[in-house]
């Protein structure tokens, strides 16, 4: 093709790719929002779930406390919240992946 002109053919494909990359994004962003992965202390004693977009939906208590430190009861949490950040940062990667593994590059970018 001559030099400055305009190659229609081309420009259509990065469209038609522009809104699948569009279409794709909108639905990464709405498993992020709603997938969620379940968490526990080492300990077992806290439960945590998490979006992974890292929101925490829920935290519970799966044993008795009166018989626990506070602070035992403090790092359990600390050691629970700390999983799900890394299991939510996960969960992303892993949507990540799965949601544009078949997108690629358009040719000559």
């Amino acid at each position: 093709m001559p030099r400055g002109e305009i190659d229609e053919a081309w420009i259509e494909e990065a469209i038609r790719r522009y809104r699948r990359i569009e279409s794709l994004q909108a639905e990464f962003d709405r498993a992020v929002a709603t997938v969620e992965v379940t968490v526990r202390s080492p300990d077992g004693l806290v439960e945590v779930v998490v979006t992974a977009s890292g929101r925490i939906t829920d935290v519970r208590f799966l044993g008795p406390l009166h018989n626990r430190a506070p602070r035992d009861v403090a790092g359990s949490v600390r050691a629970a919240v700390s999983a799900a950040a890394d299991a939510a940062q996960w969960a992303r990667e892993k949507l990540h992946n799965e949601t544009f593994t078949a997108y690629r590059p358009l040719a000559g970018a």
